[in-house]
């Protein structure tokens, strides 16, 4: 395959992806912002919105203050904002129509399709009329990107390409969203006095939202109910949204998928970009979260944020960069 043709590929994937998780994190704090709670908090949980997708300068040097309008509207419709929702929509259909030959027509049309739909509702106000609804719609479109793809195309390395752009994304996002939520919460949880002594009521709701809300954030509170049937504990949220195999958005699954989809394109079993992912993924095959706890949650995700950077580095200049004639 082309290096040009598997760049645009896994691409598109990623910006999908991106739209998707950026909807999600919106959408909860959207939610959890209508919460009974202090201004601070609610300005809190905005700025940690901006600092996952490292935006908090970008954003600083357009508004004077941080508010939910001005972030959702930083977040979702901002066309000088690469993150932004309408940005991530607009990079995939891009790099989709530069392989239109490669993807089936159901692939292209749902790309096409997902643009030409965010530009008519942002257009017509549906946005703002109720944001919760239009971040169903973007997940949805993200779900049935990915459906009609698996379900569509071709099983080569067009497809696996396009799978390890989704799922290298989607670690990258669980981290960034997993270390700035437990940050902001570590002096209540780890390793502070306090922890484990008992609580107030209106503590011990405040908690209940606020881990809900993570959980939520990546579809995990069904299966943390199912899981651990128990109360909602800290240690356990972060232990299923990096550790378990068997958790959709996890670390973990989402390394299993890069792995398995960069071993069916690489034809070097001795390949360091091979290397380099199989041990991160063995990393969090044999961890414990007790041990993650005990060196530092927010060091353990800054160094896999780093790797997994590295790790697209390295995929991108083993397989995706034009090669010199």
């Amino acid at each position: 395959m082309l290096s040009r043709t598997a760049d645009h590929l896994f691409w598109m994937s990623r910006y999908m992806e991106r739209a998707e998780n950026t909807a999600r994190m919106l959408n909860v704090s959207y939610e959890t912002s209508l919460l009974p709670q202090s201004a601070a908090a609610v300005e809190a949980g905005w700025e940690g919105i901006l600092s996952i997708s490292e935006l908090l300068p970008a954003y600083l040097s357009l508004y004077k203050s941080i508010n939910p309008r001005d972030v959702m509207d930083f977040m979702v419709k901002d066309a000088d904002n690469p993150s932004s929702i309408i940005s991530c929509l607009r990079a995939a259909r891009e790099n989709a129509r530069a392989v239109r030959g490669t993807l089936t027509t159901e692939v292209w049309e749902t790309q096409n399709q997902t643009w030409l739909e965010v530009n008519r509702m942002l257009k017509s106000g549906e946005f703002e009329r109720d944001p919760a609804e239009f971040f169903e719609w973007v997940k949805f479109r993200s779900h049935l990107s990915r459906g009609v793809t698996v379900g569509t195309m071709l099983m080569d390395e067009s497809l696996y390409f396009m799978r390890m752009g989704t799922f290298l994304e989607r670690a990258d996002n669980t981290a960034r969203l997993v270390d700035v939520k437990f940050h902001a919460m570590q002096n209540d949880f780890f390793g502070a006095p306090q922890y484990g002594a008992p609580e107030t009521e209106t503590a011990q709701e405040f908690d209940f939202y606020h881990w809900s809300a993570i959980l939520r954030s990546v579809s995990g509170f069904e299966v943390y109910r199912k899981v651990y049937r128990d109360v909602i504990r800290p240690e356990r949220v972060a232990e299923l949204l990096i550790l378990r195999a068997d958790m959709p958005r996890s670390l973990h699954a989402s390394l299993n998928e890069v792995v398995s989809n960069l071993a069916l394109v690489s034809h070097d079993r001795d390949s360091d970009t091979l290397r380099h992912a199989g041990r991160l993924r063995a990393e969090l095959a044999f961890g414990r979260i007790d041990e993650i706890l005990a060196t530092g949650l927010h060091a353990y995700l800054t160094q896999f944020l780093e790797r997994v950077n590295v790790l697209g580095g390295r995929i991108s200049r083993e397989f995706l960069m034009p090669q010199a004639a």
